[in-house]
């Protein structure tokens, strides 16, 4: 799959006090850029704790639970947008379903 972008992963991971979450997106990037999912079952065969949404969006758990990352997966052509990582704070005040933060 491609990641639509890293350059997003990166700029979360320097903020202030979202240091630890470097090691987890990095990760979860190598393993997303060697994926070949072709359906949302593809996704949760790989990451069970991913949770499936509206609009292809999927949410899956960084760092422990700490994090949440949004993305956006175009399934035919191999691409995962990312649309919003953020705290579960920050999460729980957004649509997942509309979330275009990125």
């Amino acid at each position: 799959m491609r990641v639509i972008a890293k350059r997003t992963l990166r700029l979360f991971w320097e903020k202030t006090h979202c240091e630890d979450s470097q090691a987890p997106l990095e990760a979860w990037h190598d393993v997303v850029i060697k994926a070949e999912w072709k359906s949302p079952q593809d996704v949760k065969n790989q990451f069970r704790n991913a949770s499936i949404c509206a609009n292809n969006r999927v949410v899956f758990n960084i760092g422990g639970n700490k994090y949440r990352l949004v993305v956006e997966i175009q399934y035919r052509v191999g691409i995962v947008w990312v649309k919003f990582i953020g705290t579960h704070t920050e999460y729980d005040q957004i649509n997942v379903g509309d979330v275009n933060e990125y």
